[in-house]
C-alpha cells in the first residue's frame, strides 16, 4: 500500500461501504469522511510493517471512528422551537447515526480481535471526549484557547494511533494542520450554513459577532499556516509523500485566498 491520491480514493470508497445504510441515506446529507485525516492517518499505517490487510484495517476502523465521531458534531446544541419537524428529525438520525457509525467500528474491532488497538482507540475517544466537555461547559476564555481545544479534538485520534504504531514524526504537523484545515472549510460555508466551530463560539461569547470571529479564524489560519510549513522542513524523509500533498493543500488556499482578496 501506499499514500497517493489513488489508494486514498480506495481506501475512502472502502469506509463508505462500511457505513451505508438505505434508510440513513435516504434521509441525512452524506457522513463526512475527512479526506485529510484520512490521508495522514495512512501515511502513518502505511509506514509500518504491519501486513497489507492489518494496514487496512486500522485504517478503516479508525476511520469509522473518527466518522461517528464528526457525524455527532454535525447535531447543533438545544432545541429550536421554530425549526421544522424535518430539520428536528434530521438531528435525531445525525445522533443515530453516529451511534450507528460506532456500532460498526466495535463491530470491526471484533474481527480484528487486536485488543490492544481497542484499548488505544477506547482511550483517544474517552480523551476526546472530556474535551468536548470542556466547550460545552464554555472552560475557554478566548477565541483562540476555543481553537486550542477543537484542535486536540480533531487530532487525538490520530495521535493515539500513531503513537500505538510507534510513528511520531507527524506530531509536529498533525494538530496544526488538522485544526487549520477545519478552520479553512468552515471560513468557507455560507452564513446560513451551520458551522459547528463558529456556531459553538458565538453561542460561547456573547461579546462576539459573526464578522469578528471571521476575521479572528483567518488571522488564525495564516498562523498556522506559517508554522506548518515550518514544521514541514523537518519531516523525515519516508513521509516526502505527505509532505508534497500539505504543502500543495496550503499553496491552493494561500492562491484562493490572495485571488478573492484582489477580486474584492
Amino acid at each position: 500500500m501506499n499514500t497517493s491520491s489513488t489508494e486514498i480514493r480506495h481506501l475512502k470508497a472502502l469506509v463508505e461501504d462500511r457505513i451505508q445504510h438505505a434508510y440513513l441515506k435516504k434521509h441525512m446529507q452524506k457522513p463526512v469522511i475527512d479526506e485529510e485525516k484520512l490521508t495522514i492517518l495512512a501515511a502513518i499505517i502505511n509506514n509500518t510493517t504491519l501486513l497489507t490487510k492489518q494496514k487496512e484495517r486500522y485504517i478503516i476502523t479508525t476511520m469509522l471512528v473518527q466518522v461517528a465521531l464528526d457525524t455527532h458534531e454535525l447535531v447543533p446544541k438545544g432545541n429550536d422551537p421554530d425549526k421544522s419537524e424535518e430539520v428536528n428529525v434530521s438531528k435525531q438520525l445525525n445522533v443515530l447515526a453516529g451511534d450507528y457509525f460506532s456500532g460498526l467500528y466495535y463491530l470491526l474491532l471484533a474481527e480484528i480481535d487486536d485488543f490492544d488497538l481497542i484499548h488505544n482507540l477506547a482511550s483517544a475517544i474517552k480523551e476526546i471526549n472530556e474535551y468536548k466537555m470542556k466547550l460545552y461547559y464554555n472552560e475557554a476564555n478566548s477565541l483562540q484557547a476555543y481553537v486550542d481545544i477543537v484542535k486536540v479534538i480533531e487530532s487525538t485520534l490520530i495521535l493515539q494511533v500513531a503513537d500505538f504504531v510507534g510513528d511520531i514524526s507527524l506530531n509536529s504537523v498533525v494538530g496544526d494542520w488538522l485544526v487549520t484545515s477545519k478552520l479553512i472549510k468552515e471560513r468557507n460555508l455560507n452564513s446560513n450554513e451551520f458551522s459547528p466551530l463558529v456556531n459553538g463560539w458565538l453561542n460561547h461569547s456573547t461579546k462576539s459577532t459573526y464578522t469578528s470571529v471571521l476575521n479572528m479564524i483567518d488571522t488564525i489560519i495564516q498562523h498556522n499556516l506559517k508554522q506548518i510549513e515550518h514544521s514541514l522542513l523537518t519531516l523525515p524523509k519516508h513521509h516526502n509523500m505527505l509532505r508534497r500533498h500539505l504543502q500543495l493543500m496550503i499553496n491552493m488556499y494561500l492562491y484562493n485566498n490572495t485571488s478573492f482578496v484582489e477580486e474584492g
